[in-house]
């Protein structure tokens, strides 16, 4: 056993704000971030949960994003670290996990969740739209900053889900692959052959590998559109 499912989530695409406001933070903006806690068992399609929603389906949803984890352990501190209770479900994942996190995850791992079978796909790229329903301007660069990003699931088998189900490995092909290496890989100082061996990898989302080839090259990424969006 790997983990197990605290609080499994689904939610609706939301519109939200007032085309008056002058803070930013309360203009008007779509997210299907908002989901709420069930109690049921789910039915896991290779594109999602039955019943659950993305706002912007340029960067979130699909196949390859099926499924959104997070781990529990991580709200804690993140509470600690900004002064104010973050809970659960604040970043909108479709699952809060127990007894796993980005150090303990790897690329590649499948997973059987109750009838469903599931592979990571890659972590999740931190962006603006937690830290506008929190109210907290710094919150997707701090994600990023700290690695505390979650991951994404593919679906490799449909199936029933639900809280307190265990998430058994079944397999591991990429055991020096943890999603924490990845992200440092992407977002902070490593080593040339850390991102050859990254850029050359079969597990590597072609969407990612202009801002490898880019780190190997020298060029520096801009990530202020996906971290702070209109919240600046």
């Amino acid at each position: 056993m790997a983990g197990t499912i605290e609080a499994l989530m689904v939610g609706h695409v939301k519109h939200l704000g007032r085309p008056e406001a002058k803070d930013k933070l309360e203009q008007p903006w779509t997210t299907g971030a908002f989901k709420t806690k069930t109690d049921e068992a789910v039915w896991l399609t290779y594109d999602g949960l039955e019943g659950d929603a993305v706002a912007d389906t340029r960067f979130h949803g699909g196949r390859e994003k099926a499924l959104f984890a997070f781990a529990v352990s991580r709200y804690p501190i993140l509470s600690e670290q900004f002064g104010q209770e973050i809970q659960i479900g604040s970043n909108g994942e479709n699952v809060a996990v127990n007894g796993m996190d980005e150090t303990t995850v790897n690329i590649g791992d499948v997973y059987q969740i109750g009838t469903a079978r599931v592979q990571v796909s890659q972590p999740r790229r931190p962006c603006w739209k937690p830290g506008r329903r929190l109210r907290l301007i710094e919150f997707g660069a701090h994600l990023q900053n700290t690695g505390y990003t979650g991951w994404y699931f593919r679906v490799l088998k449909e199936g029933m889900i639900q809280k307190g189900d265990t998430l058994q490995l079944l397999e591991r092909p990429y055991p020096e692959w943890s999603i924490q290496r990845i992200n440092q890989c992407l977002y902070h100082q490593t080593t040339m052959k850390d991102l050859e061996l990254l850029y050359q990898a079969p597990f590597l989302p072609e969407n990612w590998r202009l801002v490898i080839e880019n780190k190997i090259k020298g060029i520096p990424s801009d990530d202020s559109q996906r971290l702070y969006g209109p919240n600046l």
